[in-house]
């Protein structure tokens, strides 16, 4: 798909930042923010600075998000944090770990840019790191629960008119990077043991 190219006398830096300050700009569903921030990077580092903020753009993925400076801890008029850390649940940590490995695969297997998958592939991926539990409906309940957890941070999106359909979101890969999906086995073993603990 090719885009028109805006001219410098219509870009409005107003209408990137909002977009930004909203959440995760994508090429494919913020077609217009998106056309305008590829231009004015640059203006939009500037001004995200003084709010203590750096911004992140990955044209080849096609995402933009933006996130707080590293804090100075012996900088007494450091600004203080615009972008709240998320503190994340066991069960959200555990899913945005298969979904990252699901990506990767993906990316390896050549199966085109977008991640779909069904609400079923996710229950089954979640289901065998899940306690044993005689109560079914319990377990699947707390997987949709964290389903629609991953939904709300941005990491996946329900498809439109597709029931039960999500797609894998690419921003995961610049929250959980190579080097840290290169220790995933020994993380999956901290998974289970800590699930060993639980029961």
């Amino acid at each position: 798909m090719t885009t028109r190219t805006v001219s410098r006398d219509e870009l409005s830096l107003p209408l990137v930042v909002t977009h930004l300050m909203k959440g995760v700009v994508y090429r494919d569903t913020h077609e217009k923010a998106w056309q305008h921030l590829v231009q004015l990077v640059p203006r939009v580092s500037d001004y995200v600075a003084t709010l203590g903020l750096i911004v992140v753009v990955d044209e080849s993925e096609g995402y933009a998000f933006l996130r707080s400076k590293p804090e100075d801890p012996d900088d007494d008029d450091s600004i203080p944090r615009l972008i709240p850390r998320h503190a994340l649940s066991f069960h959200s940590s555990l899913l945005l770990a298969l979904l990252r490995k699901k990506l990767a695969e993906s990316d390896a297997a050549d199966d085109g840019y977008r991640l779909i998958l069904s609400r079923d592939q996710i229950l089954d991926t979640m289901l065998m790191f899940m306690p044993t539990s005689s109560n079914e409906a319990k377990i699947t309940d707390q997987i949709d629960r964290t389903i629609s957890k991953v939904v709300d941070l941005g990491f996946l999106r329900r498809m439109p008119k597709q029931d039960n359909q999500f797609e894998v979101r690419r921003v995961l890969k610049a929250f959980v990077d190579g080097q840290w999906l290169s220790e995933f086995d020994a993380r999956l073993a901290d998974y289970a043991a800590e699930l060993q603990e639980r029961q």
